[in-house]
């Protein structure tokens, strides 16, 4: 195929085809969608390793390999600190990289794929739990703060991953765990300033 038909396939221009092929921009999820369905091997394109190879898997909140042709659904990975859109809509932002997880194993840990979304931590505001560098999948349907737990949050317009905790008379506590950082209290009367985005629920980092 030419450069302008994979683009009109892709659902993009023939510019950001080049752009792609030159590795001076990161095709996003739509576009990669639209080409597996059309029989491209986008696993194979981004890793070099055939779908019948080795893929990432999940298991209690940890990444392990494992081969096998089961259905693999594409999970988008932002950079939150070079985001530069709104905060609300991720998927204005450029997509890092793409990374591939067995659909039934998200299923298995309760997870629609249409609704995960991966996010590179920054920072050491939550040292303990998460470091910096580590990705993160967030569950965007899970905007509930009760259960408490840890959340990709937009707070004054910026994004950040907390501890939130319900306090009395309907305020939010944001929680960094390392200790060395201050907690801060969002009365109600502030809550306009804040929304979860979603809920983080699988840790992807290195063992030190």
């Amino acid at each position: 195929m030419s450069q302008t038909e994979l683009a009109v396939l892709g659902g993009v221009g023939k510019m950001s085809q080049i752009n792609y092929e030159k590795d001076a921009r990161s095709p996003n999820a739509a576009y990669l969608t639209a080409l597996d369905e059309a029989g491209v091997d986008t696993h194979y394109v981004l890793t070099g390793r055939r779908t019948d190879e080795s893929h990432a898997t999940l298991g209690d909140g940890s990444l392990s390999f494992t081969t096998g042709s089961e259905a693999l659904s594409p999970v988008a990975m932002y950079d939150i600190e070079a985001a530069a859109g709104d905060g609300r809509s991720l998927e204005r932002e450029e997509v890092e990289s793409t990374m591939y997880f067995p659909t039934e194993q998200l299923a298995a840990q309760g997870l629609d794929p249409a609704q995960v979304v991966g996010i590179k931590v920054r920072g050491d505001s939550m040292d303990g739990t998460l470091a910096d560098g580590d990705w993160v999948l967030v569950d965007r349907s899970s905007r509930d703060p009760h259960p408490e737990g840890v959340f990709l949050l937009l707070v004054h317009g910026e994004r950040r991953i907390k501890r939130v905790q319900r306090v009395a008379g309907g305020a939010w506590l944001l929680i960094s765990d390392n200790p060395r950082y201050e907690k801060e209290l969002i009365k109600p009367q502030d809550m306009k300033d804040v929304e979860i985005l979603g809920r983080c629920e699988i840790r992807i980092g290195r063992i030190t």
